[in-house]
Parts: C-alpha cells; sequence; structure tokens
C-alpha cells in the first residue's frame, strides 16, 4: 500500500509539474476579414476554372495530333 501512495504522489506531481511556460492568453476580439466583393470572387473564380478547362481542352482538341507522332 505504502508504494501505491509513493507512486500516485510521483505521478500527481509529474503532472503538475510544467516543462513549458504557459502562455498569457487574452480575450481580445479576433480579427475578421473584410469579405471579398463579387467582382473579385467572379474574377477569381474564372481565372481557376480556366486554369483547368483551357489546358485539358486544347490537349483533347489535339489529341489526333499526339496520337500520330512518332516516338
Amino acid at each position: 500500500m505504502r508504494g501505491f501512495q509513493r507512486g500516485s504522489q510521483l505521478l500527481t506531481a509529474a503532472l503538475r509539474m510544467s516543462r513549458v511556460p504557459r502562455a498569457h492568453l487574452g480575450t481580445a476580439m479576433p480579427l475578421i476579414p473584410a469579405p471579398c466583393p463579387p467582382q473579385e470572387q467572379a474574377v477569381a473564380f474564372s481565372l481557376m476554372f480556366s486554369s483547368f478547362l483551357v489546358p485539358t481542352a486544347w490537349v483533347l482538341s489535339n489529341i489526333y495530333n499526339y496520337r500520330s507522332r512518332p516516338e
């Protein structure tokens, strides 16, 4: 029984001891970024859409050239 008490004391001491200092956190409100205007969203969406579809369309339109190319 004595060993169990000593083991539990060592365990609680190890849990209490903090090797890394704790951060002092404040309660300030986080900064919320302003939402993007619809025009900016439309430009971004069209650029992303075209960046994926234009190369794919070019490859598909020239697929016969790729097939007939000698290797």
